[in-house]
């Protein structure tokens, strides 16, 4: 979905109100002394959405998923989660939000079923909560292991578990596929997409673009404390200007020569590859194919990762 539905209060098809968006923010600002790390930040997160929320380390986005959380108290602006402020601290709002952190916590000593019936008690969760959930999350074979004893992966998928063992409505995902292997991060992909498609409220931070690309509904992409661009992920690639990249044997092609074919916008050796740039890569295939051939020759679309770098300017995880 590109764009939130209906807005709270507007008939639902049924007759009766719809519920209020997930989250809505209006000119939220927070600042730390000189340094305005939330600088008037306005969006609404449907009911439904797998939303995400991108950019450099400094841009803002823990502090705003900490107000969003009622963590941290907003200096201005307007916050509203499930039809409510989340600050001051609001014990009846805080069982209808699932948290997953970057640094989890654990209960080491005790098995994941343990940990799990152990968190489900904390929220008054039924009997069955930590069974159902170590199947949603596809712990069902380790339900017996300590959770020292579970791998990275295992673990994180466990932290999930914890954040939604509660059943709740709208559940925070921090960077929850940090530090995996690549095996172990697909592999939790497929714990998110079936999340998706179950229809869970999700606000979720990465530094995988690709993972945002595949996942997310709509992303906010922050920078120096503002959003610099929302909408799908296909319809922000759709919209920039990021050019395609052909990649051409270096020993097929002169790198001067390169430069001087009909369309290419700008041609860089990396190593035993030379890329080219296009706007359009038709005519540069077509030119690539008389000097050069097209055997090995390959193309690389634009990415959500091309519109990252375009607005902020900074390679994925590069401090402000």
């Amino acid at each position: 979905m590109a764009h939130p539905p209906r807005s709270a209060g507007q008939d639902d098809g049924t007759g009766a109100p719809a519920p209020p968006p997930a989250v809505v923010l209006e000119d939220v600002r927070k600042t730390y002394g000189d340094v305005r790390a939330v600088d008037g930040v306005s969006f609404t997160i449907a009911r439904g959405e797998f939303f995400g929320l991108l950019g450099p380390n400094g841009a803002g986005k823990t502090t705003l998923i900490e107000i969003m959380e009622g963590l941290r108290k907003a200096d201005a602006g307007t916050v509203g989660v499930l039809g409510t402020p989340p600050w001051p601290r609001d014990t009846a709002l805080l069982p209808r939000l699932g948290v997953q952190t970057q640094a989890s916590a654990f209960f080491v000593r005790l098995t994941a079923a343990e940990h799990l019936r152990t968190v489900a008690a904390l929220y008054g969760a039924d009997h069955d909560a930590a069974a159902r959930t170590l199947r949603t999350v596809g712990l069902d074979e380790q339900a017996d292991i300590r959770v020292e004893d579970l791998s990275g992966g295992q673990r994180q998928r466990l932290a999930i578990g914890a954040a939604l063992v509660h059943d709740p409505e709208l559940i925070f995902l921090d960077e929850p596929t940090a530090a995996l292997d690549p095996q172990a991060r697909r592999s939790l992909w497929r714990v998110l997409r079936d999340l998706k498609r179950a229809g869970r409220t999700i606000v979720y931070t990465t530094h995988h673009l690709d993972e945002a690309e595949a996942l997310c509904d709509r992303v906010a992409i922050m920078a120096k404390g503002r959003v610099t661009a929302l909408d799908s992920p296909n319809r922000l690639i759709a919209g920039s200007s990021a050019v395609t990249r052909l990649l051409v044997p270096a020993d097929r092609l002169d790198l001067g020569a390169a430069r001087e074919l009909p369309g290419v916008l700008r041609a860089d050796l990396d190593g035993d590859v030379v890329v080219l740039q296009a706007a359009d890569a038709g005519p540069v295939l077509a030119a690539v194919a008389e000097v050069a051939g097209l055997q090995g020759v390959q193309t690389r679309t634009a990415t959500l990762e091309d519109v990252y770098l375009g607005l902020t300017g900074q390679t994925v995880g590069e401090q402000l």
